[in-house]
């Protein structure tokens, strides 16, 4: 397997014979163990459904600095709202990544025993359908991901349903990403730096646009550009410590593109998907063998978790 592949996700959901649910199960599984990345197409999600958000986005990014700072909670760890410029740091890195973004959670009710940590969205005002095409791809991204979790779940000999309760208040977020056109060519700082997402799973949109890298086990940096109608799916740190390494989250980022490309926006966006905060993220038994003994020995909730992370990136 010399490049990360892509699969249709219909084999899994619409399958022709019971043989093609299971080879996909077992296509699916190998990409993860390999690369934990894949793309997915025959998604579901309609194309106009996508453009029609990535309009709003862009809309919104295209406001006045000091309009988009209204919707910036400063202390909040960019949960909800908007996340300017020159803020979020990968993980050990010298240099903040050059990009601002806008976070979208899931609409709870407010008197939710999650409520103290999952708190209620923002919505810019001067966009009126930002609200209506932004949790419509979250809804959209979010039943997606849980088909990608059911195929893994088999793969790794649980319950088809194992991941459905403990997902379904799932502190997941939609990041809109805008990354501003570059206009130097000596500046240390990359679009993304290298880095390995929380969550459990990862669902980009947009990543079409060239500049997304994935190392691999042999170090090297493989570039994955994926066709327009393809939804990449990665691994997030959550998974790979709830499968003992089964699953490996493997370090991406996002490059500058050479010469007048620098000079464009690029525009992404992410769904990460989350367990619910109260998940106890403890290794499962099914991924302990011999020759992987649990590298894990406690359990750590998933806000815990998370909130431990969210400060190593400076968004605490």
């Amino acid at each position: 397997m010399n490049r990360i592949p892509t699969l249709d996700i219909r084999r899994f959901s619409q399958p022709s014979s019971a043989g093609d649910r299971d080879a996909f199960v077992a296509e699916l599984g190998a990409a993860y163990r390999e690369w934990g990345f894949a793309g997915i197409r025959g998604h579901g999600i309609p194309s106009g459904q996508i453009d029609a958000s990535y309009d709003v986005f862009k809309r919104f990014f295209d406001l006045p600095e000091a309009v988009k700072l209204k919707y910036h909670i400063a202390g909040s760890g960019g949960a909800r709202g908007y996340t300017p410029f020159g803020v979020e740091t990968a993980k050990d890195s010298k240099h903040f990544d050059l990009k601002e973004f806008w976070h979208v959670g899931r609409e709870i009710p407010r008197d939710s025993k999650y409520a103290d940590v999952m708190p209620p969205n923002l919505w810019p005002t001067e966009i009126p359908e930002f609200r209506e095409q932004a949790y419509g791809l979250y809804e959209s991204l979010d039943q997606l991901g849980s088909r990608v979790l059911s195929a893994l779940a088999l793969h790794i000999g649980l319950p088809e349903s194992y991941f459905a309760d403990k997902t379904n208040s799932g502190n997941s977020i939609l990041r809109p990403i805008h990354y501003p056109p570059i206009t130097s060519d000596d500046i240390p700082n990359e679009r993304a730096g290298a880095h390995e997402d929380i969550n459990l799973i990862t669902l980009l949109v947009g990543a079409s646009a060239e500049g997304l890298e994935v190392r691999s086990h042999k170090g090297e940096w493989v570039p994955f550009t994926a066709d327009a109608d393809t939804i990449v799916v990665n691994i997030g740190d959550m998974l790979q410590r709830l499968t003992n390494h089964v699953y490996p989250s493997t370090t991406h980022r996002v490059v500058n593109p050479p010469g007048e490309k620098a000079r464009q926006p690029r525009y992404s966006t992410p769904f990460f998907l989350h367990p619910n905060p109260d998940f106890l993220i403890d290794v499962l038994p099914s991924c302990v063998s011999a020759d992987n003994p649990s590298r894990y020995p406690e359990a750590i909730t998933a806000h815990g978790y998370l909130e431990e992370r969210l400060r190593e990136i400076k968004l605490k």
